[in-house]
């Protein structure tokens, strides 16, 4: 193979791969953007009945679910962990501003 085509397979490749990683990010935002509007109604509903914006116990299970989701996906469970830790935080803000309205 001349490197010519071999260029040219490397570029189609690097093409799809970057296709299909384009979407994978599209999705994940779209999931995220579900999953905040549900927190968002969380948020409201805490509020409506005075309950505090974190809930400590429900992070806690959620993260060892997670990690545990993470190992079976061979993803990093630390990773996870750190995701679901940034996500947790913004929903406690997004709480707390409900909270104060």
């Amino acid at each position: 193979m001349s490197n010519s085509a071999n260029d040219e397979s490397v570029t189609a490749e690097l093409t799809r791969l970057r296709d299909s990683i384009d979407n994978i990010d599209a999705a994940v935002i779209h999931m995220l953007a579900e999953r905040f509007k549900c927190t968002q109604q969380v948020g409201h509903l805490k509020a409506a009945h005075k309950l505090p914006p974190a809930d400590p116990a429900r992070e806690s299970r959620q993260i060892a679910r997670l990690r545990e989701l993470a190992e079976n996906a061979k993803l990093d469970p630390a990773f996870a962990e750190k995701f679901l830790n940034f996500i947790i935080a913004e929903v406690i803000r997004h709480h707390e501003t409900i909270a104060r309205a």
